[in-house]
């Protein structure tokens, strides 16, 4: 029972310190590396404004046709 309690407690110690290795530098990144994660941010804002632009084209359109049913109401 002590050999396995000893065991336990060695492989828990090892745990803990491989937990706490530290990790090698990520290798840096080339110039084209750099310029294709530009090209990919610079995509993704545009389709970002285009959705914004689509949504709020939506709402404005939905709004004249909820008002002018409303306007009869009054």
């Amino acid at each position: 029972m002590k050999k396995v309690l000893t065991a336990l407690a060695a492989l828990m110690i090892g745990a803990f310190a491989a937990s706490y290795a530290k990790l090698p530098p990520p290798p840096a990144k080339s110039d084209a590396d750099k310029k294709a994660e530009a090209d990919k941010a610079a995509t993704g804002k545009a389709k970002d404004a285009a959705d914004l632009a689509k949504a709020q084209d939506k709402a404005v359109a939905n709004y004249k046709k909820n008002a002018a049913s409303t306007a009869h109401k009054k």
